[in-house]
This record gives C-alpha cells, structure tokens and sequence, in this order.
C-alpha cells in the first residue's frame, strides 16, 4: 500500500515595504534566519536583486514599477503555494500594487510597512542613493523627487526609525504567530 507524502507547511508571502534604507532587506534577512532556525523553508525577493534578473528593462516609471511588482507577486506566488515562506523586501511605493499582490494571493498574505523617517533614512543611505540623488546622479528616487503612497491599511506597522532589528524581527514573527502563519514558540 502506498505511503501519503508527507505534509508541506503552508506557504505564505510577508510583503515588506517601505522607503528606501527603511530596513527592509535587513529585517528580511533576520527574520529568513529565524526561520530557517526553526526548520522553515523560506526565500527572500529582494526588490532590487529580482529587477536584475526579471525586469533589467524596466525603468522607474509607474507603469514600470507595477509591472515589476507583479512579476515579484507572481514569482512570490509560486514559491508560497509550494509550502515556502516568502519574504518580500520592495519598495512598492503604490498601494494599488500592493492591493494587486494581495489580491492574487488571499488569506496567505500579509502587508507588513516599515514606517520610518525620511531623514533617518537618509542618514542610514545604506546603498548610497538619497547622497548620490543629491548630487543629481540618481533621478526618481522613492521619497525625494518621486511618491511613496503611505499604505492605506497594512497589517503591521513596524517602526524602523525607533526599534533596533531584534526588536522589529520579534514584531514582525509575532505578527507572522498571530496571523497563523507560524506555530507559537515553543514553551519549556
């Protein structure tokens, strides 16, 4: 008699947004290795990573950064109905992408913004942009010289410019617990 295979975990995608230097690749990653830790098969999209594989033709325009969000939402997609967990760490400085990737996906989504300063971000400049962008050599950057629609309805709010990344990391795992996507920590 044949065996079942054995059960996948559930996938989900935790789209993580916000301006740039806001903290999102680096929370990302603290969360992946929590995860992981746990025994969690995870992927990270980093927004920036995926433009140069999927979308190296693709500019800054509206238009453009939409179409980049949906091919990362559909890519996100896949991964998530194969029992990974996604993080996604973009930008999205539209909130009708945002809604678009959440609308693809359903219950299994979460909207997590990394609210943070300008000016901390600025101080922060973790790949240089808003100081080469005061020098004119980079033109449309989120937050300075193009929109960042702050979102309408998130599911969590972490507060970058005043938590350290521990304490973001155990928000946004707390969040992921109390939506369902991870089983409660153990108690011993």
């Amino acid at each position: 008699m044949p065996t079942a295979p054995p059960s996948v975990p559930d996938g989900f995608i935790a789209w993580i947004e916000g301006l740039p230097s806001s903290g999102k690749t680096t929370l990302s990653r603290s969360v992946a290795e929590r995860l992981k830790a746990s025994g969690r098969r995870v992927e990270i999209l980093d927004g920036d990573e995926v433009r140069q594989m999927f979308s190296p033709e693709l500019g800054f325009s509206r238009k453009d950064r939409e179409m980049h969000a949906r091919r990362v939402s559909y890519v996100a997609r896949m991964l998530a109905r194969n029992g990974v967990a996604v993080l996604v760490a973009m930008i999205t400085p539209y909130e009708t992408s945002r809604q678009a990737a959440r609308a693809g996906v359903g219950p299994r989504f979460t909207e997590i913004w990394l609210k943070c300063p300008l000016e901390v971000c600025r101080q922060r400049d973790a790949k240089g942009l808003y100081e080469r962008s005061r020098l004119g050599g980079v033109a449309r950057l989120t937050g300075v010289d193009d929109p960042f629609e702050e979102p309408l309805a998130p599911d969590l709010t972490v507060d970058t410019g005043h938590l350290s990344v521990p304490e973001a990391t155990n928000q946004i795992l707390e969040h992921l617990v109390a939506k369902g996507f991870l089983p409660p920590p153990a108690t011993g």
